[in-house]
């Protein structure tokens, strides 16, 4: 029996969630935001079956350090055996920097 993956969002990942949110309530679109950022959960929620369907992020070459894009959007997680931590979630033509 596979263990449980579970999924928790660092406090930047949550922000970066709020940002697209608050762009599109600028844009006068928040229904596009929620749509967005729904679309963007849901693709997060996959990680539970499939936890290595990412890639390496290229910026950092860590075997830890995965990210998958949906258009227009990358999300970058860290994963352990039964854990899965999303870091940023990010337009996908920006590159990561560590602090």
């Amino acid at each position: 029996m596979k263990k449980k993956i579970e999924i928790s969002f660092a406090e930047s990942a949550f922000q970066d969630l709020k940002d697209i949110l608050h762009f599109y309530n600028e844009q006068k679109s928040p229904q596009v935001g929620e749509i967005f950022v729904a679309k963007i959960i849901k693709d997060i929620e996959l990680l539970k079956l499939q936890p290595d369907m990412g890639r390496i992020v290229p910026e950092f070459e860590l075997d830890y350090l995965k990210e998958f894009i949906r258009p227009s959007f990358r999300m970058v997680y860290h994963h352990n055996s039964n854990h899965v931590r999303i870091i940023r979630v990010w337009k996908s033509e920006k590159l990561m920097k560590l602090p």
